[in-house]
């Protein structure tokens, strides 16, 4: 994939959020400020995760990047071009199924090539290729309801990465799972992202999930307005095993690094409900 250039000639980050700050209409005419102005870029091929308390703004932050929510002010830039609207450049992958239960996983996750206009029989194809790269090649035929959750993922992933989006936006997409299940999409996202890395950002509330996965784990405090408090690249090697990575000294001398300055927020979170 050829990376756009900045005007200055050197290659443009994926993703760049320029002080933004999302806002939303409450009662009274009033407005409640989510996100407080802030700042991340995401470089081309870099997998990076954001953390922080229930409800701080780190899916608002995923729906700004899609285009879904306009910021109040600040502006997005993605590949070096300021971007209004829906972003074509973005696949986004939900906490929860977008499946169509009528349709089998072959045809939900043909289903996207179909809409942008690829024939039916070469969209089936190419489902059932992807279907095969995450495990699924027996599964074709199966409904929604026929699948575990483990294995609706994987037909959503593929529903996601068969349109070759340049931006990966994914939403606790495994917080639905049991831990074993988690370990495993894990590992099938790592070995996917290492044969095509796309630039990612990954929302989750698992901090181990995220240091395993990424390569740098950004921290948001707690709302309202909220904003990015820390920045940390994760120092482990790759290629990664989510279970074996664990056992590593790094992993966890950046885990205490990171929750220690993530508990605090976290318990503001958890103060300010009680109040509300």
């Amino acid at each position: 994939m050829t990376v756009p250039l900045s005007e200055a000639g050197t290659r443009a980050d994926a993703v760049e959020l320029q002080g933004i700050t999302i806002a939303f209409p409450v009662a009274h005419e009033k407005t409640y400020e989510a996100v407080g102005e802030t700042n991340l870029s995401v470089r081309d091929r870099e997998f990076v995760a954001i953390v922080g308390p229930t409800g701080c703004g780190k899916s608002t932050l995923l729906n700004a990047t899609a285009g879904l929510l306009k910021p109040a002010r600040g502006q997005i830039k993605i590949f070096g071009k300021t971007h209004t609207g829906i972003n074509g450049h973005a696949g986004y992958l939900f906490q929860q199924d977008s499946l169509m239960p009528w349709k089998t996983s072959l045809d939900n996750v043909a289903i996207g090539l179909e809409v942008a206009g690829i024939p039916r029989r070469e969209a089936l194809e190419r489902a059932r290729t992807w279907l095969g790269k995450v495990g699924l090649s027996a599964f074709c035929d199966r409904y929604p309801h026929m699948l575990s959750g483990g294995q609706r993922k994987r037909v959503g992933l593929a529903q996601v990465l068969i349109r070759d989006p340049k931006i990966i936006l994914m939403d606790e997409p495994f917080g639905p799972l049991d831990a074993q299940t988690r370990l495993i999409m894990g590992d099938l996202l790592l070995d996917l992202w290492t044969a095509d890395r796309k630039a990612v950002m990954f929302v989750t509330h698992d901090l181990d999930e995220a240091i395993g996965l990424a390569d740098r784990v950004v921290i948001m405090s707690a709302g309202p307005s909220s904003r990015i408090i820390g920045d940390y690249t994760i120092p482990l090697t790759r290629p990664r095993n989510m279970a074996d990575i664990k056992s590593e000294p790094q992993f966890h001398e950046v885990h205490r690094e990171i929750w220690n300055a993530l508990k605090e927020e976290v318990l503001k979170g958890y103060r300010q409900a009680e109040k509300a």
